[in-house]
Formats: structure tokens, sequence, C-alpha cells
């Protein structure tokens, strides 16, 4: 099978797409792709989900300006989207973004988005890199967490959260923006259609470092096969979870979105 390259553009320069394709292609890749429609209430980055997902699809290439890429609506879709790509391809799947104007340094990327590799259009030695990338085996990256995404119109916007290894004993998920609405417990990979919860909480306050977030938790145990579930109304910038303990000592991830 014909490994394939899926192009997110976030400008509409055509010409500059038709060129990237055309040089992809050069180097024996398909290549496929669509416009980035930027509209969060709608959760429209759900739309390529099923397109970077298929089985051929080997890098995910996203083209846009610095601009373009510090913009927290897009950025925040574009994390979502990463998110739930991880979430069934593992972090060790590709994802580059190609600047047509200006910088970027990953390390100022939402989560998600750290580990992309930054090539400038018009780079003579991008058509190499990418063959080598698609082509090579990557160091297999594996956290100490599962974390996925879910949204439509008709259901919103859910997470899903739980551990690797080891069970926690209860959990925790928390928003420095937006709202928690709804939590549940049940059988991880899909949204639960009935849940039974153990001393549910909410209104839950901790702070890290000068970011607030407001948590919901529940004391059921998760394990490798049981998820948390959070329903959050609105975009968060960052949120945070884990397992979910009264000692301010507890250990919780940080996810950043924005």
């Amino acid at each position: 099978m014909k490994k394939k390259i899926w192009i997110t553009s976030l400008v509409q320069d055509k010409n500059t797409i038709q060129d990237l394709m055309k040089m992809i292609k050069r180097y024996g890749l398909d290549v496929d792709g669509h416009f980035w429609e930027d509209d969060l209430e709608k959760m429209a980055w759900m739309k390529p989900r099923s397109n970077i997902l298929e089985q051929n699809v080997a890098m995910w290439a996203i083209l846009g300006s610095q601009e373009d890429f510090e913009n927290p609506s897009i950025r925040y879709g574009l994390s979502a989207l990463c998110a739930t790509v991880q979430a069934k391809k593992g972090l060790s799947f590709p994802v580059s973004l190609f600047l047509t104007l200006g910088q970027i340094d990953p390390s100022t990327m939402p989560t998600p988005l750290r580990g992309a590799e930054v090539y400038a259009v018009g780079d003579a030695t991008v058509g190499a890199k990418i063959v080598a990338k698609v082509h090579g085996s990557p160091e297999q990256v594996s956290p100490d967490y599962r974390f996925d995404i879910y949204g439509n119109a008709q259901i919103g916007q859910w997470f899903e959260v739980g551990p690797v290894s080891g069970p926690w004993e209860g959990a925790m998920f928390g928003v420095d923006e937006g709202e928690i609405t709804f939590q549940a417990v049940g059988p991880k990979d899909r949204l639960p259609s009935t849940s039974t919860l153990n001393y549910p909480m909410k209104g839950l306050k901790l702070s890290l470092g000068d970011t607030e977030y407001t948590a919901w938790a529940v004391k059921n145990p998760i394990d490798t096969d049981t998820s948390y579930f959070v329903k959050v109304e609105g975009f968060p910038g960052s949120i945070v979870f884990g397992s979910f303990s009264e000692s301010d000592a507890a250990e919780v991830f940080v996810y950043k979105l924005k």
C-alpha cells in the first residue's frame, strides 16, 4: 500500500498548496488534504479525523504562517484533532508544520504538537527529510496516561483519560477556562451509556504555578480497561488530570491545548 501524506492547509493560497503537493508526489508518496475550518462551536476540527486515521496515511502535514499557528482558536482545534489522532496512531505518528511565513519554536506549541517537525516552505531539503521520516522506524513514545477527545454538535465535547499501567484510586480532571458539566466512568474507547459514580465531587480548586483550575473528581477505581469521561463546555487553554488524591502532593498531568 502506497504511503500517503494528509495536508491540512490553514491558508487559502492554492499555488503554495499545489507546489507542496507536487513536491511530495515527486518523492513517490500519495498526497491529499483539506482546508481548515476554524469553527470550535461546531467542532469542525473533527471533520478530517477519519482521513488522517486511514491506515496508509503516514504523516500529517499542517501548512500555515506563524500568525496562523499563534491563533488561539486554531491552536485549540489543531490540538484537539492531534490528540484524538495520537490516541489511535500513537505519539510517534509524524506531524509536520510547514511554515509559509515567520518562525515557530515547537516547544511553545500546545502539548500534542510539541513533537512536530517544522519546515520552511521552499526549503530544498524538505523532500528528503519527509521521505526519511515516513519510511523510518520512529522511536516509540509511551505516556503514563491515556488521553482522547470526542466531539460533535449532538453530544458536545468530551475528554477521556485513564492510566496506561497500574490503577488510579479515583480520578480528577480540571480546566483553567470553560466549564465541566458532566462526568462518567466506563469501559475505555467509547462514551458510556450509563455510569455509577463513587463519591462524585464538583468545583474543586487547585493551583499550579500561576494557573488556577476548577476540577471535578470521583473515587471510582480507574484501571487500564476503564476510563474517566468529562464533558466540557468552552475551550480551556490548559487542563490537569490524574488519579484523585486528597493530598496536596498529588501527582497530576498538565496538558496544554492553546
